[in-house]
């Protein structure tokens, strides 16, 4: 299905005048996703204990998006940004990724008027609706690049997906938006795609939906979490490589708590870069998640404005160089709510390869030594080394 989405156009006291196609991003999006709400409690378990006076949002929450929204449209990087409107996938459209039964499954949980999923996870009313529209709206995304309509689209969206299995929904995650538009890619003229998640949490479920595939490098930079339950079995060590065809095309990097962005620089220069570059990629997506700044409640990294910005300059030049410069970027977590805005704002000026900063960070200063992380990133590069056949 060719892309007919509608671009939408934003009232704007900025200049008129926009840069080149090609260093444009086209943002999709639909205001629809801000209809999912998973209430209030402590923290994301939805309980109320009886003592406390204010209970606090789940951290998945529509403020966080609202900003992210509004720092594209109002700050300095709008010029560069062209806004189209997001729609809801179709059922078949689900089934690139997912099983029937499991789809069957939400419906119906929908249809009762929700569900609770597992820890932190609840399906509510208008939770399916936006589950629908962040999986469209990341298709549509896709779409826009396979039909050579620009090169590089970010899907704003919500609820986020990468934890979401083919059959088990997980950590906020019903829909597993990124793996849809990988697999819509495959289906259509990619004949390899890399997968880069820096969000704080293990993207487990697209690597599970890509775990048996040699047409698919799932990369993810985390902090060492490990499994939290029946609905996240997987741990995100370096010894889940994938299996059969795709034995060695799942290469977790699980970095010690408290890594930041000279951290962060390193092990993208020895173990994503390198890979990246022996499996040349037709296509790359990003997948990002703010929770890994030093500020975020939900992870323990210590990125900052200048660690994404770097990371976004990276991923650019490695897809200059394999893909044409095609990169799509979806959104996954980042619960700060004001600061994961800037970092989204710094990740693409890095995709823009702007040589400057249009931000200044408001709030960064955490003293880092990477000696540590060093130490992980060269004992992760000697065990992928010797495991993993398309690295030798």
């Amino acid at each position: 299905m060719a892309y007919s989405g509608e671009t939408i156009s934003f009232p704007s006291n900025l200049p008129s005048s926009l840069p080149a196609k090609s260093d444009q991003i086209h943002v999709f999006w639909h205001e629809g996703m801000l209809e999912h709400d998973m209430g209030k409690g402590v923290f994301d378990t939805g309980m109320d204990p009886g003592f406390l006076d204010v209970l606090e949002k789940h951290p998945e929450n529509s403020d966080r998006v609202k900003n992210m929204v509004s720092i594209l449209k109002k700050g300095p990087i709008a010029p560069f940004i062209s806004w189209h409107q997001g729609r809801p996938a179709l059922i078949s459209e689900l089934l690139y990724f997912h099983t029937q039964d499991y789809i069957n499954e939400l419906v119906e949980a929908d249809r009762k008027g929700g569900k609770f999923i597992c820890t932190g996870t609840f399906l509510n009313p208008g939770s399916w609706d936006a589950a629908l529209l962040a999986a469209g709206t990341t298709l549509s995304a896709m779409q826009y690049i396979l039909d050579g309509c620009g090169k590089i689209a970010y899907a704003l969206v919500r609820p986020p997906g990468h934890h979401a299995q083919p059959t088990q929904a997980d950590g906020y995650c019903f829909l597993n938006n990124a793996g849809l538009a990988v697999q819509l890619g495959l289906n259509s003229r990619f004949k390899k795609v890399s997968v880069i998640d820096i969000d704080v949490h293990y993207g487990n479920g697209t690597a599970e939906g890509f775990y048996c595939s040699d047409r698919v490098l799932t990369i993810s930079l985390h902090m060492n979490h490990g499994s939290w339950g029946p609905s996240h079995p997987q741990k995100g060590s370096i010894d889940e490589l994938g299996e059969g065809d795709g034995f060695g095309y799942n290469l977790n990097i699980p970095l010690p708590n408290g890594t930041g962005d000279r951290g962060y620089a390193y092990a993208m220069a020895k173990l994503v870069v390198p890979s990246v570059e022996k499996f040349e990629p037709d296509m790359i997506v990003l997948v990002v998640g703010q929770d890994s700044s030093a500020f975020d409640p939900n992870g323990r990294q210590c990125l900052t404005m200048e660690g994404y910005r770097k990371i976004g300059r990276k991923v650019r030049e490695m897809a200059d160089k394999y893909c044409d410069g095609c990169i799509l970027i979806v959104q996954e977590g980042g619960y700060h709510v004001t600061y994961s805005a800037y970092c989204l704002h710094a990740t693409l000026e890095g995709v823009l390869n702007n040589p400057d900063a249009l931000v200044s960070d408001p709030i960064a200063y955490y003293p880092e030594d990477e000696a540590f992380t060093t130490e992980v990133v060269e004992s992760i590069k000697r065990y992928q080394m010797d495991k993993v056949p398309f690295l030798k």
